[in-house]
């Protein structure tokens, strides 16, 4: 096991990284830029290092600042949380080659699954179900429109190198296409400086179904069932819950073996996720690999009683996973509702500012990851998301009242947030009956929607 490990992260993430390495007993680093000198995260941890200015690009994405930080201190590990460099193969490159312990799977992995091109050629080779599309990626227009008209529309025109939704539109009509991609095209060229594209079928009305897995350097590979995540707005996840309502035990144990085949295919080690598309018809699709942990893991480890980020610990840390699949059983029913300091009615426009009143709930059940504070003063350079709330219940109609009554709880004050908004999509009839897919908010709260 490690004595030291260095956090490359922020917010709610490197709080919840920074608790798990306190329970095994592990000292922490901490790294921050000027804009967070009063953050949590380097108050809670043993050591903390400023990097760099407020910019992302100056301080949380600077690989050698991180790392100097990380060699100076003695850390022996690195823990990326989510978002910044935790998808970054050049960054776990680095690591490896200073000896530096990357928590997480190798660089050659996350290469190979960040390029969503490749992982369906990889996918498909594993004989894991994917959406019918193109086999190679493609980079200009002409091309790819008549690969698209192969395919039929309506077509989804993705970022091989993206996430996070971005370098993302759909094409109903060959007439529209070209727009489209060259839209898409300058999105994924602005975010991730590649333009390089692919083109799949366009699935209607899915649900976004993800199964959670884990895997050690014995080629140990356990699944810790699904979560649904089909509540998004322009692709950015809103609430998850685990286990999916829509899905059988038959269908829940061939989603398993098919994450199990994906992370056997490559090689993966750690805590990883595979995201399926769930149409209508109960058939499956392989979508995408998330090779990290991922904002929603907390409804996981509500409904199987697992620790994900200590087990994503122990075994970088070259340990044998802690059990095995007939240990997992999903217990009751777990939700968790993103609350961000963006306005909903102003094209979800983000708020940052200080936080002048503070209340969360508490209770049997309940759970909060977040990194604010009375007084903290919320910066207007990273993610708007600023508390995870948490709610397990015997069943999922006792976990949607628990959570509209800890909703109802949640006091902050000095800006603007999404609660409303949220408690709003709970009490929806059609969201309460379990009828929920990925057009959910579009069609029933459009007015809210912005492209």
């Amino acid at each position: 096991m490690y004595n030291k490990i260095l956090i490359a992260n922020r917010g709610e993430i490197a709080v919840r990284i920074i608790r798990a390495c306190r329970e095994l007993g592990i000292s922490t680093v901490a790294v921050y830029s000027k804009a967070d000198m009063e953050a949590l995260h380097t108050q809670l941890a043993d050591e903390a290092f400023c990097i760099g200015e407020a910019l992302s690009k100056d301080s949380y994405l600077s690989m050698e600042r991180i790392l100097s930080v990380a060699i100076a201190t003695n850390a022996e590990a690195i823990h990326p949380g989510f978002g910044f460099l935790s998808e970054n193969a050049k960054f776990a490159q680095i690591c490896e080659k200073c000896g530096l312990d990357f928590i997480g799977p190798s660089s050659e992995v996350i290469e190979k699954m960040g390029d969503k091109a490749e992982a369906r050629a990889t996918m498909m080779k594993a004989k894991v179900p994917v959406v019918p599309g193109t086999k190679t990626p493609v980079f200009y227009a002409d091309k790819a429109k008549n690969l698209a008209n192969e395919i039929g529309y309506p077509v989804m025109i993705k970022a091989a190198y993206g996430g996070g939704g971005k370098g993302m539109r759909i094409a109903k009509s060959e007439n529209e296409f070209e727009g489209q991609f060259q839209v898409a095209q300058r999105e994924a060229e602005n975010a991730f400086g590649n333009g390089t594209m692919y083109i799949e079928k366009y699935v209607s009305n899915p649900k976004h179904v993800e199964v959670q897995l884990i895997a050690d350097k014995f080629g140990n590979v356990v699944t810790l069932g699904e979560r649904d995540c089909s509540i998004q707005r322009n692709h950015q996840k809103m609430i998850e819950e685990s286990p999916c309502v829509a899905i059988s035990d038959k269908q829940r144990k061939k989603m398993s073996e098919a994450a199990v085949k994906a992370a056997k295919a490559v090689g993966y080690e750690s805590a990883g996720t595979i995201e399926f598309l769930l149409d209508e018809n109960g058939d499956f699709y392989f979508m995408e690999m998330n090779t990290r942990i991922q904002v929603e893991h907390p409804v996981t480890e509500m409904v199987t009683g697992i620790d994900l980020i200590k087990e994503q610990i122990r075994v970088a840390s070259g340990e044998k996973l802690s059990f095995s699949q007939s240990d997992v059983a999903l217990k009751g029913h777990a939700i968790e509702c993103r609350i961000n300091a963006e306005n909903p009615e102003k094209g979800f426009r983000p708020c940052p500012g200080k936080i002048t009143q503070l209340h969360v709930p508490g209770g049997n059940g309940v759970r909060i990851d977040s990194a604010v504070y009375n007084g903290y003063t919320i910066p207007p350079y990273y993610d708007s998301m600023i508390i995870k709330l948490i709610v397990h219940g015997e069943d999922r109609k006792t976990a949607i009242r628990k959570m509209i009554s800890a909703l109802g709880e949640v006091v902050v004050e000095g800006v603007t947030t999404n609660i409303d908004f949220q408690y709003d999509i709970l009490n929806h009839s059609e969201f309460q009956n379990g009828y929920i897919t990925t057009d959910f908010i579009p069609k029933y709260f459009g007015e809210y929607v912005t492209h």
